[in-house]
């Protein structure tokens, strides 16, 4: 297996990249590309005293920026390591791809580059979040504004695909996100959806309000992408507020000796809502397996943002949603 990385994504490029790599061909046994200006990384790993005799250089001289307009990346920049990553990817020369660089660009470039399934309307950006119990699937959380129902079914059918074959649940319980519980609530668009999600052989459990989210009632929430990024930046927003109001809280006075005491539980805490944990978000519906990782993504965030891009080679992911689809 040979997964395909963007060493120039990010904004602890190339080092972390380089390093996250580097564990990556250790531990998880796969070969590992590395694409980008290949004097570049080579001065990097050799400023840091690393070698990279473990891994593999595709070049690529120049970079995404993350201001430029995302359709640039097609004609523009197309000589850029995210660009060429891709296209190695759709040539087959790997067998996923994971970036750091820009949301937008790398939706581009999935979608008319590594090009969408047969039947798939729009690509879907899926982060995995965490709950209180398991976490959750939330697709669209951004890439596509307006939404059609038959869109949101879509959806539905790959998040349930990958629950099942990359994180190992059994029939994925799918959920709407709605303003309330009843079937009756909603907008146009949710109530449309609701009777296509009902209808199909998903194992669909109603509607699903924002505040339960965090309690782990379903397995993939579907949404249109306005709603859905909303939804994400509270949940990301809220969880940093949380981590700060518990350290300002139970760290400062006399509550120093007490921490200490609960020290190791908060650390579980604080691990369990750590982006780095999951890696990234899924671009789903494309033709290979697309992880999208977080812009500021250390050497843990990548070395899992690869691990979970083989866990979707491994699982069969691609090959899973077309049969979902065809059925």
């Amino acid at each position: 297996m040979n997964i395909l990385i963007d060493a120039f994504g990010g904004d602890n490029a190339p080092l972390d990249v380089i390093i996250g790599s580097i564990k990556a061909v250790e531990e998880l046994k796969i070969d590992v590309t590395l694409v980008g200006d290949k004097s570049k990384i080579e001065s990097c790993a050799k400023d840091n005293g690393i070698s990279l005799s473990n891994l593999k250089i595709l070049h690529a001289p120049s970079v995404f920026d993350i201001h430029e307009e995302p359709t640039t990346l097609l004609k523009q920049h197309s000589d850029s390591s995210m660009a060429v990553g891709l296209q190695a990817l759709h040539d087959g020369k790997g067998d996923a791809f994971v970036s750091a660089g820009s949301t937008g660009a790398l939706l581009v470039g999935a979608t008319f580059i590594v090009k969408r399934l047969k039947g798939i309307k729009r690509a879907a950006l899926a982060p995995v979040l965490p709950t209180a119990e398991s976490p959750f699937m939330l697709l669209d959380a951004g890439a596509n504004n307006d939404c059609r129902p038959e869109m949101l079914l879509q959806f539905a059918i790959m998040g349930s695909a990958y629950m099942q074959c990359v994180m190992g649940i059994k029939n994925p319980k799918v959920m709407l996100l709605n303003v309330g519980a009843e079937e009756t609530k909603g907008r146009e668009l949710e109530l449309e959806t609701y009777g296509l999600l009902e209808k199909s052989k998903l194992n669909f459990c109603g509607n699903i309000e924002a505040r339960e989210l965090p309690q782990g009632k379903a397995d993939v929430v579907v949404t249109d992408g306005f709603t859905g990024n909303v939804a994400l930046k509270l949940y990301e927003g809220m969880g940093k507020f949380l981590g700060h109001q518990l350290k300002h809280n139970i760290f400062s006075g006399s509550g120093k000796i007490a921490a200490l005491l609960v020290l190791p539980r908060i650390k579980k805490l604080t691990c369990k809502m750590d982006y780095k944990t999951v890696g990234g978000a899924m671009m789903m519906g494309v033709q290979a397996p697309v992880v999208k990782a977080h812009g500021s993504s250390d050497a843990t965030a990548f070395f899992n943002a690869i691990r979970q891009a083989k866990n979707c080679v491994d699982g069969n992911m691609i090959d899973e949603i077309s049969l979902s689809l065809a059925k």
